[in-house]
């Protein structure tokens, strides 16, 4: 039998509100998800209390979903259990994909600053995620040939396959002949290119279809975060899903980001989607780092550009809403050369990368982002400016 909401519902019947009354009688049981043993509850109770009696609470909803899922015969993979105040906001959460509960990101608003977020990371200086309104922008190739700029420009950076639902990197870093390690309990990220990485991709068979839902997509971007063992980390990079699901508000709550990536092609239909990434973001109070134009020309054969979707829509797009422009990135017969092959240092020698174009666009695209990056420290309290006399 598996984990059903009439299950969790009936077993909530027998746990104290701490208002007299149980979790469904006394109202404070707002609604349940269930999917393939992963369950989420979210609770509103009627008086208010402090982070113990919360986690209290928790403790007892667990301990009765898990008695009443072992007399039915139902599996438990993982329970997470949500506080909101009366308005709605998000106060506490605790659980997840393990198999007790644990304290997760708790944030005062429904709008977490990276600030406030969880410190999941706290041995990793700058977090930037890189997203996209919508899939086919070439995302995970703009994220990855961000981190191998960086880490040649003299960075530690980790790479985190954050597309839970079609990982890219094992293709795009050539991974197919490593073997995912585990050490200790902990992931242990594969040392390529110069930077760590880690991906869903190798934890799973390469044409097994990744069908999440809610608790289940949360516990899964966790477990990548928290179970990896990044050591010390200048940079790491968030490679997201396309759109404005689960896992841009877990990584939201999760990690202190610094800020974002939003990629986008130059056509409307791309832009308006990008748009609506970039305001999830400015919900979540993560500041936007930037917009990388994608596949802005074509270079052929002949040494001539081609426009083929209408080059600089990103970047009007990126003035109108008032963000940097990082940079175009170009499509190249070498870029999607080196993707397949999984050899991404290649795009940043002109000899391999089919000329200059490719090598100066994604430097140029390192380059404005370093300084992105310094000025959202600065505003963040992360650094403070220094003056040299000479």
């Amino acid at each position: 039998m598996t984990l059903t909401k009439d299950l969790v519902t009936r077993a909530l019947t027998s746990v104290d509100d701490h208002a007299g009354q149980d979790l469904v009688t006394g109202g404070a049981l707002q609604w349940v998800s269930a999917c393939e043993g992963f369950a989420k509850v979210k609770l509103c109770l009627s008086e208010a209390v402090d982070e113990p009696t919360m986690m209290h609470i928790a403790g007892e909803a667990d301990r009765a979903i898990r008695r009443a899922a072992d007399r039915d015969g139902a599996k438990v993979a993982g329970l997470e259990f949500q506080f909101v105040d009366q308005q709605g906001n998000d106060v506490f959460r605790v659980g997840g994909a393990s198999a007790e509960p644990k304290p997760a990101a708790k944030t005062s608003a429904p709008n977490p600053d990276p600030g406030a977020g969880g410190n999941a990371l706290p041995n990793v200086k700058h977090i930037i995620a890189v997203g996209a309104g919508k899939g086919g922008v070439g995302k995970s190739t703009v994220a990855v040939n961000l981190a191998i700029g960086l880490a040649r420009a003299g960075y530690a950076v980790g790479l985190l396959d954050g597309d839970i639902y079609g990982p890219s990197l094992p293709t795009l870093l050539g991974l197919d002949a490593l073997e995912q390690v585990v050490h200790e309990g902990e992931l242990q990220p594969h040392a390529v290119h110069g930077i760590k990485a880690i991906t869903l991709g190798k934890m799973v068979e390469a044409d097994k279809p990744l069908i999440w839902r809610g608790p289940m997509a949360h516990g899964a971007f966790n477990q990548l975060v928290t179970r990896t063992r990044w050591g010390e980390l200048d940079y790491l990079i968030i490679d997201l899903p396309p759109g404005t699901g689960d896992v841009p508000l877990t990584m939201a709550q999760t990690l202190k980001l610094t800020g974002a990536v939003i990629v986008c092609t130059p056509q409307k239909v791309a832009q308006d989607d990008a748009v609506r990434a970039v305001r999830m973001f400015q919900q979540l109070n993560v500041e936007v780092l930037g917009v990388v134009e994608n596949m802005s020309f074509f270079v052929g054969d002949d040494g001539k550009n081609y426009d083929i979707f209408g080059r600089g829509g990103a970047e009007q797009m990126a003035q109108r809403l008032g963000l940097p422009f990082l940079g175009a990135v170009p499509i190249t017969m070498a870029l999607r050369a080196n993707g397949d092959a999984g050899t991404p240092v290649a795009n940043f020698d002109p000899s391999t990368a089919g000329g200059d174009a490719l090598p100066e666009s994604l430097s140029g695209l390192v380059a404005n982002l370093e300084s992105q990056v310094t000025l959202a420290s600065l505003k963040q309290g992360k650094t403070t400016p220094t003056l040299t006399i000479s």
